[in-house]
């Protein structure tokens, strides 16, 4: 990652909603089956990846969600430090691909993270998404891979009424102009 160019540049708030990108996170897709990889991975994070289904760990300075049994993708809870995060990525690669126990994939420019939060956060992506959120919405640190609006996104409920939700690239201007028209009708 060379250079970082937001494609959203903005905050909107509306009535019990408040929308706005977070700032660039270092973001890695971490796979692998082996006790060697959960291992490394614990121990270089203090993180242990979760291994139920639609689930997350985390600590002060990452979170990994899980995305499949062998497939997580970590965050992290500050904007990057270019230096720190080579460092980390590097190191990460080193232990775990270089070694042959698992992948780890730099996907900071591939994904973008919007946080979403307030009273009407689930009426709102319910209008959009076939996502049951009765469970959901009480369920802290939940993830889950859905589409709103025809848009793959994955959302891990941070908190009560206060979640990220993580967009592709090219879809997030099209997935940012649907939040904010539709947040205007609540």
């Amino acid at each position: 990652m060379l250079n970082y160019n937001s494609p959203i540049k903005d905050q909107k708030e509306y009535s019990e909603i408040k929308i706005s990108e977070v700032e660039p996170t270092l973001k890695l897709n971490l796979r692998g089956k082996k006790r060697d990889f959960i291992t490394k991975i614990g121990k270089e994070l203090s993180i242990i990846p979760p291994s139920d289904p639609n689930t997350s760990s985390g600590n002060e300075k990452f979170n990994i969600l899980w995305l499949s049994p062998d497939e997580w993708l970590l965050y992290s809870n500050d904007k990057i430090d270019l230096k720190n995060t080579t460092l980390l990525e590097e190191k990460l690669f080193n232990e775990v691909s270089k070694s042959k126990i698992g992948s780890i994939a730099n996907v900071t420019d591939h994904w973008i993270m919007l946080n979403v939060n307030g009273k009407n956060t689930f009426d709102l992506l319910s209008t959009g998404c076939p996502f049951n959120f009765n469970n959901f919405k009480n369920s802290k640190n939940a993830v889950t891979q859905t589409l709103i609006n025809h848009i793959d996104v994955i959302l891990h409920n941070k908190d009560l009424n206060n979640l990220n939700l993580f967009v592709r690239r090219s879809f997030s201007n099209h997935l940012w102009s649907w939040l904010n028209d539709s947040s205007r009708f609540f």
